[in-house]
């Protein structure tokens, strides 16, 4: 069972629902005995797992609100604990006064608000969820795209934890034989030669190799990827990013400089998420109109270090102009060329043949923005730059610590492998790699998480869940 926290065995009680106004607003407490809370409240016992239609009750005995009262008994819960819900109107008054109420009657169980994500912490303490799990709640609520709430989904129903823990397996199946070789050093039975250890190691070094590769691809649609969109004034950036949304996020006028600072939309592509950045044009500061162009521009130059790739736009009507390929120059000069993640796009082939460009820049994506033509081509690109790769069904969510843990796992079982393949094998050396391996695995599922970890992971949630 994970570490016990502080104040782990205090009741908490939160607003569930989202701030604002709705049909209907949920507070929810959880705790070992919430008999008094419910006596308080709703004014009689209430049946385990069924929704009770009653007043809820102040401590005149005057109704707050009249709603579904619903009482989950340990450890049949969300969080292990007695788990008490209040379906109440969803006004923010009418959820404030039944919270406070809600203190008042659970004073003396030592009731207090819950700090974020303690629900689903509890959860995780009380072995009803395991570390990857509780984050994939998270991952759920968070969701920008459908293959990412899917993905998250299946993380939550412990898909990405039942690899985990096949992995695990096997790797205690394989310290064990370690661990009879060094205690029986005497024995005359070589039991690693025996039970084939050393396949045994690549099939799960070859598991963890896959595993990883989904990994990788459920952090890309969980996270996404940051594109910026860099380039002289008047190429057609917000063109471009308008294009690519599907509607009119940024003005587009043909009046140089109209974009002073940087517009950002999330889009999706294949169900990745792209956090597009449209940036105010890139000339030099004599050439800017006033400061705040300037500050634009600085600001441009701070999106582009930060992005994961970088479109730098150019204009094909505008090839050969002495003034315009100065500026190209000079942009080029600070723009990372020789990286993987800077893309050559030329914009407007509706007005000029795109013969040209192809023979500027190997792997150039031509388009017109206006038209729409070429854009298939650079989504596809887009997707190549973000390593993704398309996957059958069953793909799970992940989270960069998960790849992480993951790589360091990889890189302990090398050194096994390596170790294994010895004409004499150092086993000391070999059971140090192996338990090293299984503990990064455990950081995933929690089996081997230090507290600060579980603060950093739960913080993170929304209060009420």
């Amino acid at each position: 069972m994970p570490p016990m926290l502080p104040r782990h065995h205090e009741p908490i009680v939160a607003v569930a629902t989202a701030p604002g106004r709705g049909a209907v607003g949920i507070v929810r407490a959880s705790g070992r005995d919430l008999t008094p809370l419910i006596e308080a409240i709703c004014g009689r016992d209430i049946e385990p797992r069924r929704a009770t239609y009653l007043p809820f009750r102040d401590a005149l005995g005057q109704a707050i609100d009249h709603g579904l009262a619903i009482w989950f008994a340990a450890p049949h819960s969300y969080t292990g604990e007695a788990v008490l819900e209040l379906q109440a109107h969803g006004g923010p008054v009418v959820l404030q006064l039944l919270l406070a109420r809600c203190l008042e009657a659970g004073t003396p169980i030592g009731l207090r608000l819950a700090e974020p994500g303690e629900f689903t912490q509890r959860a995780f303490l009380n072995d009803k969820l395991d570390l990857a799990q509780a984050e994939a709640v998270a991952d759920l609520i968070d969701a920008s795209t459908e293959a990412a709430a899917r993905s998250a989904s299946r993380s939550l129903s412990g898909a990405f934890s039942s690899e985990v823990g096949a992995l695990r397996d096997e790797l205690v199946a394989l310290r064990m034989l370690v661990e009879a070789t060094l205690d029986f050093p005497e024995e005359e039975i070589d039991f690693l030669q025996q039970a084939d250890a050393r396949h045994r190691l690549a099939e799960v070094a070859a598991a963890l190799s896959a595993v990883l590769v989904r990994a990788r691809q459920g952090a890309l649609l969980r996270e996404g990827i940051k594109v910026v969109i860099a380039g002289q004034p008047n190429v057609g950036k917000s063109s471009l990013l308008n294009a690519l949304a599907g509607a009119e996020l940024a003005i587009v006028t043909p009046i140089p400089g109209t974009t002073r600072d940087k517009v950002s939309q999330t889009i999706q592509i294949d169900g990745v998420p792209l956090h597009v950045t449209d940036t105010a044009g890139l000339r030099d500061d004599v050439q800017a109109q006033d400061e705040v162009e300037r500050i634009g521009i600085a600001r441009a130059w701070t999106e582009i270090e930060g992005a994961d790739a970088v479109l730098f736009l150019h204009d094909l009507t505008r090839l050969g102009d002495a003034g315009y390929e100065a500026g190209e120059a000079r942009i080029a000069a600070r723009l990372p060329t020789a990286d993987a993640r800077l893309v050559h796009v030329y914009n407007k082939a509706d007005l000029r043949p795109p013969a040209c460009a192809g023979a500027r820049d190997s792997g150039a994506i031509v388009l017109s923005a206006r038209t729409g033509t070429g854009l298939d081509a650079l989504r596809g690109k887009l997707l190549a730059l973000a390593g993704w790769s398309a996957q059958p069904e069953g793909l799970f969510t992940a989270r960069t610590r998960h790849v992480q843990a993951l790589l360091r796992t990889q890189a302990h079982l090398a050194q096994a492998q390596e170790s294994l393949a010895s004409p004499s094998p150092a086993l000391e050396l070999l059971a140090e790699e192996l338990r090293l391996a299984h503990e990064c695995l455990g950081e995933i599922t929690g089996r081997f998480s230090a507290d600060d970890l579980l603060g950093e992971i739960f913080g993170r949630f929304c209060i009420g869940k």
